[in-house]
């Protein structure tokens, strides 16, 4: 073999070794960045592990035997009434329902009887109580009488509450349904107790009835409260999960602290609040998570910064993310100020105060943003095809992107710092469902949630809601305020 043809030979291998480097360069460049991938992958899953309800949006109830830690601050306060607390008990009243007189039948020391002596003085103390809980059964009777001029017959009427030949009447009925809707009783165990109270036992089939006819009788003021809550300024907006016959769907609530409105619906999205029939239309200012169905309405908007205060304490724990520490304290001390306006009765504060609050949120925008930069290209997608973030990225960009929804809370002293109230008038509907499950129907459902919508509405207006039931029995309602 020739020297010619042996170079030849040697360049082949060689360019042939090249190609094989640069495929085995290629590989573990891929390698590397798919390590890469998998090793955040396996940070977010032990992160997620360690979600509860102090650092992420889970309830309470799923923390599944975690020591459940709260974001509020210790207080330094003991446990108990504070100094100048006014304090509750029961008082004299002046005018008791009856008098029961203790009188000495005879003298102590001599004996002599004292029946007729009239008493020097007295002391008195008073027990309040409940009666003894019976049935009164009242009879009504129709009578026919002849008239003696024309000889006609004349047959009186029963009243219109009075339909059948025997029946439970309005107070009943609105115990049992306040029983259920309030205190949220299953059906047995409600039977059980008008049966120990009452001595009455009505069927499940009979309660049900009472809730569907209590549910038409509130459809009007229902109505109202929706108009109420379409004029309001600050509107509370949230959903959550509901089982309605097994199957999971949304409830969705719109609340101010006046009114409250309940309704469910298949869809969570914009579907679902479309049906509830509130935010389309509305001019005011809608407080609710970063739900992107609630950014589609046009009217202005508030973010929940409690829902940012779990998320940067997450992000501070589980990533180490310095930023994230730094802005709750600064989210924290912001609500502080706004606070202390309020109590000294401003409407707004000062502009360089306002001013300095703006620099440092961008500064801490800057920081998060430096501190997650985009994915780099060739970056795995998500399954809506977007390139996939983290939720650091995530959020540091919604803080960027969305800073006025954020700090809207400074910029207008009737918007709060977080969307608690809606989250209250939610949580009675979720003991609802650990206590029974679910609902067996959707017309069960929404029966429910219009009185619960009726219900909340008045108990935040000041009224009793057994004493509102039983005025809904007798056939008068009363109609709820819309303009508080």
């Amino acid at each position: 073999m020739d020297i010619a043809s042996e170079n030849a030979r040697l360049r082949a291998e060689n360019e042939a070794l090249r190609g094989e480097n640069e495929a085995l360069r290629q590989q573990l460049v891929t390698a590397l960045a798919l390590i890469e991938q998998l090793q955040q992958r396996v940070a977010e899953l032990e992160a997620r592990l360690n979600q509860d309800s102090h650092n992420s949006n889970w309830p309470p109830s799923r923390d599944k035997g975690r020591r459940q830690r709260s974001l509020r601050e210790r207080s330094g306060k003991q446990p108990g009434g504070q100094p100048g607390h006014p304090g509750q008990t029961l008082k004299i009243v002046s005018e008791p329902d009856q008098v029961v007189v203790h009188r000495v039948p005879y003298c102590a020391q001599c004996g002599h009887g004292l029946h007729e002596v009239t008493a020097v003085q007295d002391e008195r103390r008073q027990v309040f109580d409940l009666p003894v809980l019976q049935m009164v059964v009242t009879e009504h009777r129709v009578e026919a009488l002849v008239c003696p001029f024309c000889h006609s017959l004349n047959q009186a009427r029963f009243p219109d509450e009075v339909s059948q030949a025997v029946q439970y009447g309005p107070q009943v009925k609105a115990l049992s349904v306040y029983l259920h809707q309030q205190h949220l009783l299953p059906f047995e165990r409600l039977r059980q107790v008008l049966d120990d109270w009452l001595g009455a036992s009505p069927a499940p089939g009979t309660i049900a009835l009472w809730l569907q006819e209590a549910s038409r009788q509130v459809a009007e003021p229902v109505a109202q409260i929706k108009d109420g809550l379409r004029q309001a300024e600050v509107l509370h907006c949230d959903e959550t999960g509901l089982y309605i016959d097994g199957q999971r769907v949304w409830l969705h609530v719109a609340a101010t602290p006046h009114l409250t409105c309940y309704e469910p619906h298949p869809k969570r999205g914009r579907q679902g609040t479309d049906a509830l029939g509130i935010l389309p239309g509305f001019a005011g200012t809608a407080v609710h998570d970063s739900w992107s169905a609630y950014a589609s309405y046009d009217c202005r908007h508030a973010l929940c910064n409690v829902h940012h205060l779990r998320e940067l304490t997450y992000l501070q724990e589980q990533f180490d993310q310095a930023w994230a520490g730094d802005f709750k304290h600064f989210l924290l001390a912001v609500k502080a100020q706004v606070g202390e306006a309020k109590a000294q009765g401003a409407t707004t504060l000062p502009l360089d105060q306002r001013q300095a609050i703006d620099q440092q949120y961008q500064q801490l925008v800057e920081q998060a943003l430096a501190a997650n930069p985009p994915p780099p290209a060739g970056w795995p997608r998500g399954k809506r095809g977007r390139v996939k973030k983290t939720k650091a990225r995530n959020l540091a960009e919604r803080f960027d992107l969305k800073r006025h929804q954020l700090l809207a809370f400074v910029d207008d002293f009737a918007v709060p710092f977080d969307n608690n109230l809606v989250e209250r008038d939610l949580r009675m509907v979720k003991v609802q469902q650990k206590i029974s499950g679910c609902f067996r129907s959707w017309a069960g459902a929404q029966a429910a949630c219009r009185l619960r919508t009726y219900l909340s509405t008045m108990r935040k207006q000041g009224h009793a809601a057994l004493a509102v039931l039983a005025a809904l029995f007798a056939g008068h309602p009363p109609a709820p305020a819309t303009s508080c």
